[in-house]
């Protein structure tokens, strides 16, 4: 492809097949594209090297973070991911490498639907790099994951046909799953249970820092770096659920949450009297209206931005806090749909310990359904599918959701059904893993499998996790699953028609009409 770029592992890629101009839409010059595929061949150089040389703690550390790093919307800096795939060299040569690294171009000019696998494979794996990542940081690993970091990334540079990859594409899924239990243990190990929640979204006056993305222990640390310190603390996407942990809510600043989903920081924080911290995807190109108060952490990077180090002295993030000093009074701020408050915290053991209520419900005839509408959100036109969803779905139904797609509609009040909310946030993406035991649990209760649950998923998707878990899905054989707001642009109609014909995968129309075709 001669082409200045060519990335197309996200939702909104340019006309719907990829992105090949000076810069992505995600904003992503060409020369991070490129040096992102470099990592990506050097990822696959080492992981050939690791089938006859033992690789370490450093080289399984390697492995996640280079796979995170090209994750959409978390690094933009072209000299940081030149550095880290000069590590990657460097760890190859450690233990010997006599492989070069792999030309990602292979891939990419390959027959549509070998390339189409082997992408859901890599952005299958780069989605649970990032869980692994976050597990990591709070002292977690597992073997069959870092195992399967090699496994999957060498058999990106082989020579394999369909028959060879699909069962890897499953697999992948598989593997994932092992890692989101993985990552529930960290933080529940770490925090505590998640508990329900209400989360205001007024903003106090004074002091505060905004902390947005997806990492527990960057929060941690900066809650107890700002303990006494008169600094209010806001989540803001991803860290939404971060409420819920008792461990973190003790901290009694930390406060509420500040704005919508993460496609609308570039007006949200335009005028934002305080300092923002990002710990991973999703950030935008900053404004300048607002760069000298985005800070950024851990593998994300941003050219210009000020980073806070592996030594995680927020010092300077808590500085600008007072300086700019926050609002003079309390701001009252609503979600999209006009709400004051959100809630959270209804993951798998909140849930679960009420299981006997939602069971005599649904045979009671008062619970008739059970929505999962959840997923990333993005800037899109169309995803507004999704509030409209959840406005129209009846009064006889329970809507869990989860990650940041749930910002389209986590303020409405849909009421309680049973004596339980009717609307029930699980948590951030990975805990998708919730919803899981959730549903395996009422399968088991109804002695049935999941697919005979009054169960839909209807899902949307921007980046790379939501692509890991859709695998995961596919390995339990999830059935009838809704995607939206478009198809992945990296799946090739023959696969595609493969997920239709055994999976039953259709894209989301209208709400209206999709909830007929699911309730008759």
């Amino acid at each position: 492809m001669d082409k200045n770029m060519f990335c197309f592992q996200c939702e909104q890629t340019a006309f719907g097949t990829g992105c090949t101009g000076c810069a992505g839409v995600c904003g992503k010059s060409a020369d991070a594209a490129k040096l992102q595929d470099a990592l990506t061949g050097a990822l696959i150089g080492l992981a050939r090297t690791c089938q006859h040389a033992a690789p370490t703690e450093q080289t399984y550390r390697l492995f996640i973070e280079g796979l995170f790093t090209t994750v959409t919307n978390v690094n933009f800096d072209v000299t940081t991911i030149q550095a880290m795939t000069d590590a990657v060299h460097a760890e190859a040569a450690r233990l010997g490498s006599t492989d070069s690294a792999y030309d990602m171009q292979h891939i990419w000019d390959a027959n549509e639907d070998i390339r189409s696998l082997k992408s859901l494979i890599l952005f299958g794996m780069r989605g649970m790099a990032a869980y692994a990542y976050h597990a990591l940081m709070l002292g977690k690993t597992d073997t069959t994951v870092n195992a399967f970091f090699i496994k999957g990334l060498a058999a990106l540079g082989e020579d394999s046909d369909m028959d060879t990859l699909l069962p890897l594409v499953l697999e992948t899924g598989n593997v994932n799953l092992t890692c989101m239990a993985m990552l529930d243990e960290a933080n529940t190990s770490a925090y505590g249970m998640p508990v329900p929640t209400t989360v205001p979204l007024t903003i106090e006056k004074g002091p505060f820092i905004v902390i947005t993305g997806h990492d527990l222990k960057d929060l941690e640390l900066l809650l107890q770096q700002t303990d006494g310190k008169g600094i209010n603390i806001y989540t803001h996407g991803e860290m939404l659920p971060a409420h819920a942990y008792p461990l973190l809510k003790k901290h009694p600043q930390l406060k509420g949450n500040f704005g919508t989903a993460w496609q609308n920081q570039q007006k949200e924080f335009a005028a934002l009297p305080a300092p923002i911290l990002f710990t991973t995807n999703c950030l935008m190109p900053p404004r300048k209206s607002y760069a000298d108060r985005v800070f950024t952490t851990e593998l994300v990077s941003y050219p210009e931005i000020q980073h806070i180090g592996s030594d995680k002295d927020f010092t300077p993030l808590i500085q600008k806090a007072l300086e700019l000093g926050g609002y003079p009074e309390d701001r009252p701020m609503t979600g999209i749909n006009g709400g004051s408050t959100v809630m959270t915290g209804f993951g798998h053991n909140a849930v679960l310990s009420v299981a006997d209520t939602v069971i005599d419900a649904v045979k009671a005839g008062a619970i008739k359904h059970f929505f999962l509408v959840g997923g990333c959100d993005g800037a899109r036109p169309g995803r507004n599918y999704y509030t409209e969803f959840v406005k129209k779905t009846p009064n006889d139904s329970v809507v869990l959701t989860l990650a940041c797609g749930k910002y389209r509609f986590n303020d409405l009040d849909l009421g309680t059904i049973g004596g339980l909310p009717r609307l029930m946030d699980m948590g951030q993406c990975n805990d998708a893993y919730s919803a899981l035991k959730v549903a395996l649990a009422l399968a088991d209760a109804f002695q049935c499998g999941v697919n005979d649950l009054p169960l839909t998923l209807v899902l949307s998707w921007y980046e790379q996790k939501a692509v890991c878990i859709l695998l995961t899905l596919l390995y339990l054989g999830i059935q009838n699953i809704y995607l939206g707001p478009t198809l992945p642009a990296f799946l090739s109609p023959n696969i595609l028609n493969y997920l239709a014909e055994h999976y039953h995968i259709s894209p989301v129309s209208t709400p209206d009409e999709d909830l007929k075709k699911i309730l008759g």
